[in-house]
């Protein structure tokens, strides 16, 4: 074929080469732009946000590519406790450890971490879809009284209006077992659930979403105030967290995405049922 077509064998093999390596240098391109967007990404996530655009690639390539451009995920900090289970408030036993989760609002979860700022800390309380991993309520400020997480969960009801028979799980908190917040989540209906004494392991889903705020959007920031940090969290629950980030939970699917793609078929089987009328 060579002869014929009066090329030498090596510039036969070059050029076919060609279109190898300059698809070589666009995936090493996209992987140093996801790297840099979601620092604390590792090879799973990325190659899960590469296959989203198009790309057909295995997560040993992209291992290898992330070595060779030193593309390391920011290490995690260890966060500071902030429950307080010493008290003499009823406590409730956990409900959660036996539940099969098939749909949203049959579990939440919550927690509270804290903010460092300049001169002064904040503390965050946030309530989670235990099947979406969504944020659906969350609260900031000064104060570790059980107004804080009282907020939270007011959002959370007023965002979902979840139907009675509602499991809500946290630690044996004196935020969460204070009289007001129980009552309040007797009122709508709401099963209390408590995780064991001294046992991380019964929330640890909230847990390691604590840690990814923690590496993901506080350790990146240097808040000014509490309205600065109000601000910048909130953007990150609505426009990154619930919205962009892959959750490996989720088959590499954003929260909101997820929750799109269950109530997605339900309406196709609406539909088909109103034309077979």
């Amino acid at each position: 074929m060579c002869q014929l077509a009066r090329v030498s064998r090596a510039g036969w093999y070059r050029r076919r080469a060609e279109p190898a390596a300059r698809c070589e240098v666009e995936l090493r391109d996209q992987v140093q732009k996801i790297a840099l967007g979601w620092p604390a990404y590792g090879s799973r996530r990325i190659t899960a946000e590469l296959r989203r655009r198009g790309w057909v690639v295995n997560r040993k390539r992209v291992q290898r590519l992330m070595r060779q451009d030193h593309l390391l995920c920011l290490r995690k900090r260890r966060f500071v406790v902030t429950s307080d289970s010493d008290h003499r408030l009823p406590v409730y036993r956990n409900l959660a450890r036996s539940m099969v989760l098939t749909a949203t609002d049959q579990l939440w979860r919550a927690d509270i971490t804290y903010i460092r700022l300049l001169e002064e800390f904040l503390y965050l309380a946030v309530i989670l879809d235990a099947y979406s991993r969504r944020v659906i309520g969350w609260a900031l400020d000064r104060t570790l009284q059980d107004r804080l997480t009282l907020q939270a969960l007011r959002m959370a009801l007023a965002r979902r209006r979840p139907s009675p028979g509602l499991v809500h799980h946290s630690d044996r908190g004196v935020q969460y077992a204070s009289t007001d917040y129980t009552a309040l989540l007797q009122e709508h209906g709401v099963q209390i659930s408590m995780s064991r004494r001294a046992n991380p392991w019964d929330n640890a889903a909230c847990e390691s979403f604590i840690k990814t705020l923690q590496s993901e959007e506080v350790s990146r920031i240097e808040y000014r105030d509490l309205a600065h940090a109000r601000r910048r969290i909130g953007e990150f629950w609505e426009k990154i967290y619930n919205r962009q980030r892959l959750h490996s939970a989720l088959g590499y699917l954003p929260p909101a995405e997820f929750e799109r793609g269950l109530t997605q078929p339900q309406n196709e089987d609406a539909a088909a049922r109103r034309l077979s009328l």
